[in-house]
């Protein structure tokens, strides 16, 4: 019997999916419901708690194959958020202070997602059913954000291809100027085959495939955009226009330390460079020196010495603020490179100018306060 795909709506006047950037006082919002998020609301119409997930649940739900079609991507809102005016705040020097937890918190409004997800027979029918009746009140991505209608946006069905199924279900327009031609993005999970082993060029990589929710952890997994176009009647299919990169986007990759593959790799980098910046030429002490990644298609281990080069930490810092302009994916920058050459020397020259700004800056508060 083949696979089956279940179907999620998951729209409201507000709903927020957190990312590796949304840890810390400034807490973001992926542009589309992640993996992690459709798990979590999924456990919690099973009735699975966060420290019972990951004995069972969380293999088995992350072996689904999703995909995410963004039908109204919403508008990005800020909120101020405050929580408890005499809690005892931890400061950096390890003590604590009275005060309340200042927190900005970045939500999509008015958005609407139509989710797909595949997988085996039993499984989708028994997700189906917690979703017509869930132990837990569902919401998406924060407990501030219920969903406007049910869940469930029709019947499982029985289907081989993902992208087909997400095609399948009809458009509806709802505002003002939504119009048949528009184009919808769509996050579609890429698993290797026979007829395409490696992941193509353009793939993400989006760290939020849940290991555990208590303490949270997640790892990698690889994504591809693409167009979908709305024709007459709602009728939606593949476009070919190339799909368009929107910032904030997925999470920037990183490396592994705490494997061992990976360090034994990046020690044997160094060695072969000799301890020296492969762009700039200055030697590399225990506090200067790093490696950087110039492809993430190994990554998580299996890096081989060509895919890293040794740098210093200020030519590390101009590469990697390149690659974020340029929303890079898998493949980045090599710095030996002649193409790369005059903008990392340029971006170099930012850093270190605006590094001695802040330098004089605090100096001069620091003779206020005295």
């Amino acid at each position: 019997m083949s696979d089956h795909i279940l179907f999620l709506r998951l729209e409201g006047p507000l709903q927020s999916w957190g990312d590796q950037q949304s840890k810390f006082v400034v807490r973001r919002t992926a542009e589309a419901p992640t993996k992690s998020g459709v798990i979590g609301l999924l456990c919690a119409a099973l009735g699975v708690s966060r420290n019972e997930a990951h004995q069972e649940w969380l293999p088995t739900l992350s072996a689904l194959r999703m995909g995410v079609r963004a039908d109204r991507p919403g508008v990005r809102w800020w909120d101020y958020h405050t929580v408890g005016a005499h809690m005892r705040m931890r400061t950096a020097d390890g003590k604590t202070k009275a005060g309340a937890m200042l927190t900005r918190r970045e939500y999509l409004c008015d958005a609407s997602f139509l989710v797909a997800l595949q997988g085996e027979p039993t499984l989708v029918a028994r997700l189906e059913a917690a979703l017509r009746k869930p132990h837990w009140t569902p919401y998406l991505g924060r407990k501030a954000c219920p969903p406007s209608r049910p869940l469930l946006e029709r019947t499982a069905m029985e289907s081989g291809d993902l992208l087909a199924a997400l095609c399948s279900v009809p458009w509806r327009p709802r505002l003002r100027g939504d119009k048949p031609g528009q184009t919808l993005e769509c996050l579609l999970d890429w698993q290797p085959s026979l007829a395409e082993p490696v992941a193509p060029a353009g793939a993400l990589v989006s760290y939020d495939v849940p290991l555990t929710f208590a303490p949270p952890a997640h790892a990698p997994r690889f994504v591809i955009r693409l167009q979908l176009r709305v024709g007459s009647g709602g009728q939606v299919s593949v476009s070919e226009e190339p799909a368009q990169r929107h910032t904030p986007g997925d999470r920037r990759p990183q490396a592994d330390y705490s494997n061992s593959q990976y360090r034994a790799a990046r020690a044997a980098r160094l060695q072969a460079d000799h301890y020296v910046c492969v762009f700039c030429k200055a030697p590399l002490t225990a506090w200067t020196r790093t490696v950087q990644h110039i492809t993430y298609r190994r990554a998580g281990g299996d890096e081989t010495q060509d895919d890293l080069r040794s740098l210093c930490r200020l030519c590390h810092d101009a590469v990697t603020m390149i690659e974020y302009g340029y929303g890079m994916g898998i493949d980045r920058i090599n710095p030996e490179d002649p193409r790369w050459r005059d903008k990392i020397i340029e971006k170099r020259q930012q850093i270190i100018q605006f590094r001695s700004l802040e330098t004089r800056r605090r100096r001069l508060e620091a003779e206020e306060v005295e």
